[in-house]
């Protein structure tokens, strides 16, 4: 039990609401003006430099009247001053309008979604509805982050120089550098043209690579890993010490006054967790919310290939960036002491069949859709190991079968139980799992038609099982497995569904199988999302001003992005006795 007590006091921060206890400053000035540059200046890894975000899906001005620099959304570039950013050429870094552009297997970032949204919300609640799209105030993005980089590679330590880093990833270093002399350039830039220039919010998109192999955090890529909760601390601290930082040191470039509020997403794993952390500690950083309800790039192709399901497609990059708009906006421009849909309070019910949620929602009523998302669900017997994304289990991780989650109020749900808790046993509630439920057996095999120049398999499962695939269908692609273990697990990406003759038949491409393992006829096929993700989410009725515009996948290509906000992943959340 001795390793669980420091536990139960970081979850216990994420279950307190409001530690901060203050607003961030309101922005100054010259922050937004329609005759000033506004920067959004951004920092993370993969997620945030748009890697296999591809192809494109805005790809021309978008006539929002937003800028980057002629060098790109993406100014740290590998093998051109990487090191030396002040050395980088003075014509790289004149406005021109902005939009996403391709550089080998990056592609789309959230700027645009991020800059144009932003620049929709100010105009329509500070001019007239006649107001131009070109009318100030104009935003500037910047990235000077790379994917794959720990957070103190990106930081001023610039630990990426350091000897101990393998040599795969010794790529100079210098991003932080690079985002400071991003400002400099700015700002002359600006004045160069009579305007201003002010950075008006910081956006952190990085944590995947700090977590450790056994769901800790790995502080660097030679020291050993920290257990989650001390992990979660030194994350936490990490970050809040970085936007400090970070803002300073762009303050004294700009000239403007008061901090620079950060704004991050929650990545998955234990550094999802510590930021959330950061959020409740620091009153200028603010949880934007999750990502996992955006289109995996599993639906991107470049190259002659897919992305990997752990980074975006483009239409996920856009729509994120959206989500991020809103809350900068609600925040700087409405003053609002903006908090994610995250839990506050967890209970047991007096007659032990039922575990009882408060949330705090952004937009009340909670809704659980399993409508835009599958059901998440993973069976067990007449229950479910996990449900809706919630999951149950005590202290020697035995899980609690869940029978049904109901909505009992605008900001509380009920976990009905299969049989009640036992009094004098700690119990903790998790969400966030990627099942989405079994499909039935697997009938026959046989090979499907070429794709391309690559073979494929169909799967055959009797019955026709289109209905309870939809959302998955309507997303774009999803995997499949056996569910088994070691050297018989099987798992592949499901690209094509159809019905024939009463039967269903599931096709994927043969160089996709996990670890080139094939299925077998009598396997029970359960459907993955690439993303853990869960069913609630609030009824925030902001409209997005994008749509999804891929047609290679999914369903949804015209559809407005919508701007819900789901909750937050969360892990060993304590419940209490009532």
């Amino acid at each position: 039990m001795k390793h669980l007590l420091p536990f139960v006091a970081v979850v216990a921060l994420l279950a307190t609401p409001g530690l901060s206890g203050e607003k961030p400053e309101p922005p100054s000035k010259e922050v937004f003006h329609k005759n000033h540059i506004t920067g959004l200046w951004m920092m993370g890894q993969s997620l945030c430099d748009g890697s296999e975000s591809l192809p494109l899906v805005t790809s021309s001005d978008s006539g929002w009247g937003n800028y980057m620099f002629k060098r790109g959304v993406r100014t740290w570039v590998y093998g051109n001053h990487g090191d030396k950013p002040v050395e980088r050429l003075k014509e790289h870094f004149a406005f021109v309008p902005l939009t996403a552009t391709k550089n080998g297997g990056l592609g789309e970032t959230i700027a645009n979604g991020l800059a144009d949204h932003l620049q929709e919300a100010y105009v329509g609640t500070h001019h007239s509805q006649t107001t131009q799209k070109a009318e100030g105030p104009h935003f500037l993005t910047a990235y000077a982050g790379q994917g794959g980089r720990f957070i103190d590679e990106l930081s001023c330590v610039d630990q990426s120089t350091d000897s101990r880093t393998p040599a795969s990833r010794q790529h100079g270093g210098g991003y932080y550098q690079t985002s400071l002399d991003d400002a400099r350039r700015a700002k002359a830039q600006a004045k160069s043209k009579g305007k201003n220039f002010a950075i008006a919010a910081l956006i952190w998109m990085q944590g995947e690579a700090n977590s450790g192999p056994t769901g800790g955090i790995k502080p660097s890529r030679w020291e050993e890993e920290l257990t989650r909760p001390a992990g979660q601390e030194w994350y936490s601290d990490r970050l809040i010490n970085y936007r400090k930082k970070w803002s300073h040191d762009l303050q004294a470039i700009t000239g403007q006054s008061g901090e620079i509020p950060l704004f991050t997403y929650q990545t998955l794993g234990p550094a999802g967790e510590a930021q959330l952390m950061a959020a409740e500690r620091d009153p200028n950083i603010a949880m934007v919310g999750p990502h996992y309800m955006v289109p995996s790039a599993i639906n991107s192709r470049y190259a002659g290939r897919y992305g990997d399901p752990i980074h975006m497609s483009a239409d996920g990059e856009r729509w994120y960036g959206e989500q991020v708009a809103k809350v900068v906006h609600r925040v700087l421009v409405e003053g609002e002491a903006w908090q994610p849909l995250r839990p506050r309070k967890v209970w047991i019910a007096p007659a032990r069949a039922s575990v009882l949620v408060d949330f705090q929602v952004p937009r009340p009523p909670l809704v659980l859709d399993q409508t835009f998302l599958p059901r998440e669900q993973y069976s067990m017997g007449d229950s479910f190991h996990s449900l809706d994304g919630f999951q149950i289990r005590d202290a020697t991780r035995a899980v609690s079968g869940i029978t049904a989650v109901e909505i009992e109020s605008p900001t509380l749900i009920r976990i009905q139980l299969a049989a009640p808790l036992k009094a004098d046993v700690r119990y903790t509630l998790s969400y966030g799992l990627p099942y989405a439920g079994q499909v039935g057996t697997i009938a026959s095999i046989r090979n499907g038609p070429a794709v391309g120049d690559q073979s494929t398999t169909e799967l055959l499962i009797d019955g026709n099982i289109g209905r309870q695939l939809k959302p998955l269908i309507d997303e774009g692609a999803f995997h499949v497995t056996n569910m088994l273990t070691g050297d018989a697990y099987a798992r592949a990406p499901i690209r094509y569904v159809y019905e024939e003759a009463g039967i269903t038949v599931l096709r994927f491409e043969n160089r996709e199988r996990r670890n080139n393992t094939d299925f077998a006829v009598g396997q029970t096929l359960t459907t993955l999302r690439p993303f853990s993700y869960g069913n609630l989410r609030d009824s925030d009725p902001e409209k997005a001003i994008y749509q999804f515009a891929d047609p290679a996948y999914g369903t949804r290509a015209g559809q407005s992005y919508p701007l819900w906000n789901w909750c937050v992943l969360f892990n060993q959340f304590p419940i209490s006795e009532r």
